[in-house]
């Protein structure tokens, strides 16, 4: 049996269409006396990828941008939280993306359909260095918002649906992500997340971010001895309130048309 090649570069396909993930196989195939690769795995999507990482982490990523359940975008910007993410090769049949953007999100892009001789140099970049996907940048790159969350627990990467979180509440350095089972801790800024999920999520106060479709409604809470009444959102799901603070319920009250 063939033993993998200690100096190959180990490669993962993702892309939704099968003849483009066995076109860029063949094409690996082509270059290898130039660039050894070893193909690690071939996904459909992002969700499919970040699974087969973690059973076999990759050194380079060819990442096609339009996929279902998770676009090669997303797929990045959960790839660059790892300890030791790999560098991203973006694939597109669409050529209106900026190349000044693919340059700072990822390691290069290739334009469909590939050839052996841009696919060869872009390996010998991503061999060259292999820098962190900028976040900011990918966000920018971003057809849409996210549809998951990266949670990291117990060493993986965890994907928690965007639909499912019920608020978002900045805690120290870090946000907690709100389930009707559970809560998640997740590495990222409150405002930058508000920024991001403005249709989805509404400031409650400077520490809270609610899902307008997780709100059953709003009531006034009971006034404290020697203290003002204030309002809070009751959630569906779970028997919590959250407190809105006076100077966002003129936003809240007519956003949630109460």
């Amino acid at each position: 049996m063939e033993t993998p090649n200690s100096a190959a570069l180990r490669v993962l396909i993702v892309d939704d269409e099968a003849p483009a993930r066995t076109r860029l196989r063949d094409l690996l195939g082509d270059i290898a006396a130039r660039h050894p690769t070893e193909i690690v795995g071939m996904a459909a999507n992002g969700v499919e990828a970040l699974r087969l990482f973690e059973a076999a982490p990759a050194d380079v990523v060819l990442a096609d941008i339009r996929m279902p359940v998770m676009d090669g975008v997303e797929l990045a910007r959960h790839l660059g939280k790892l300890a030791s993410p790999p560098a991203v090769i973006f694939v597109t049949a669409y050529d209106q993306y900026a190349v000044e953007a693919f340059e700072l999100a990822a390691v290069d892009y290739l334009l469909k359909p590939v050839r052996a001789e841009r696919l060869a140099a872009a390996l010998a970049k991503a061999e060259a260095r292999r820098p962190v996907p900028d976040d900011a940048a990918l966000a920018g790159l971003a057809p849409g918002e996210r549809r998951h969350f990266s949670v990291s627990e117990r060493g993986r990467i965890l994907l928690l649906p965007v639909a499912e979180v019920l608020y978002l509440r900045a805690e120290l350095k870090y946000v907690t992500a709100r389930t009707a089972e559970r809560e998640y801790v997740l590495d990222e800024a409150l405002v930058q997340l508000e920024e991001e999920f403005s249709l989805r999520f509404l400031r409650l106060h400077r520490n809270c971010l609610v899902a307008r479709d997780a709100v059953l409604g709003v009531e006034r809470a009971a006034e404290q001895a020697g203290g003002e009444g204030h309002w809070v959102v009751l959630l569906k799901g779970i028997d919590e309130r959250l407190p809105v603070s006076r100077r966002q319920w003129p936003l809240v009250r007519d956003a949630l048309g109460v």
